[in-house]
This record gives structure tokens, C-alpha cells and sequence, in this order.
């Protein structure tokens, strides 16, 4: 795993020690982006299931000002905390550890709103209608923002949630599938 692009392009990321995380391809994450935008003047993001935290970093090395990083897993955890002080990243970002409907209730507490959403749970194990009704309970989107999810390739991801609407969805690799949403 590494940075795809940017300030830190090249720079190897630690990975989760476990099987318990499932780490976004270097392939998967350059083609993300490239269809989110391949860089960014500023902009927020939160890292939802952050795992190593290789979405949020990559966010933060093409241009976004900020990110938050969240997981439940103590090791993630850890793993977040030694990828960005190896990029020297830790005061552009917060790391939480806790589960994500309690991160994105707290973060609407904060009054947090977000340009982008990376949402990249356990597969088949949480329901992205409801992490997506959530956000918009929460009014965490800023007016513009994306939300992208990572998905199991053989479920299809609602057309609609709420104001949300699906605006792309492919499959990388046969194993990885992505949506977003706007």
C-alpha cells in the first residue's frame, strides 16, 4: 500500500495488522480518485471504517485540508496514528476510535460537515442506506459534497437515499465494487 499521488507520492503506508481489515488497492484507490477529482484545493473529508487510514492520507496528499479519521478497531487505530506521523500529517487530522453511527452523531454535535465521505465498512455487515441516512440526519454533506462507498461487487447499492442520489457505480478488478453519491 502507498500514496497514489501528490505531496506524498510513493510514501509506503503501514497496513492493519489483521485480518479483521480489508485494505483498498493501490488500482482501486487511483481509479477513485481520478473520478472524484485527482486533486483538491482544500476540502474536509472523513474516512468512515478509515482501516489504515490509505483513503483519508491519499485525500490529504492531493490537496484536502482535513480529514477525520474513524474506526472502531484498537489496532486500526494505531496503525492511523503511525501513517500519518510518518507523513508528518497529524495536524491536519483527528482520529477517532468508536463506532460510526456514534462518530457521525458526534460530529453533527460538532457542527462537521464534510466535502467528502469515504464509506468503506465490513462487507455485508452494515447498510449504507442507513450510514447515508445518518449523514443526512446529521447534515454532515457540505452543498456539492460526495459521499463514496466501497462495496461487496455483487450488491447493488440503492439508487436513491433520501436527497442522495447514485451518480456512478463500476466494479474494479471483479473484487471491488465503488458508488457515489451526490
Amino acid at each position: 500500500m502507498r500514496v497514489i499521488a501528490g505531496e506524498h507520492k510513493g510514501r509506503q503506508l503501514k497496513p492493519v495488522p489483521n485480518r479483521l481489515t480489508r485494505p483498498t488497492t493501490d488500482k482501486v484507490k487511483e481509479a477513485l480518485f481520478h473520478v472524484i477529482g485527482p486533486f483538491f484545493e482544500g476540502g474536509q473529508a472523513l474516512d468512515l471504517f478509515a482501516g489504515s487510514g490509505g483513503l483519508g492520507i491519499e485525500g490529504l496528499s492531493r490537496g484536502m485540508e482535513r480529514c477525520v479519521f474513524v474506526d472502531k478497531q484498537p489496532k486500526a487505530i494505531q496503525t492511523i496514528y503511525a501513517n500519518l506521523k510518518e507523513l508528518k500529517l497529524e495536524e491536519r487530522a483527528e482520529v477517532f476510535r468508536t463506532d460510526a453511527f456514534r462518530a457521525l452523531k458526534a460530529a453533527g454535535k460538532r457542527g462537521l460537515i464534510f466535502d467528502y465521505i469515504f464509506l468503506d465498512p465490513p462487507y455485508k455487515k452494515v447498510s449504507y442506506s442507513s450510514l447515508m441516512e445518518s449523514i443526512l440526519e446529521h447534515e454532515l454533506l457540505a452543498d456539492g459534497g460526495l459521499i463514496i462507498c466501497e462495496h461487496d461487487p455483487d450488491e447493488q447499492l440503492p439508487d436513491q437515499v433520501g436527497t442522495l442520489t447514485l451518480k456512478k457505480q463500476d466494479v474494479y478488478g471483479g473484487s471491488i465494487g465503488i458508488g457515489i453519491y451526490k
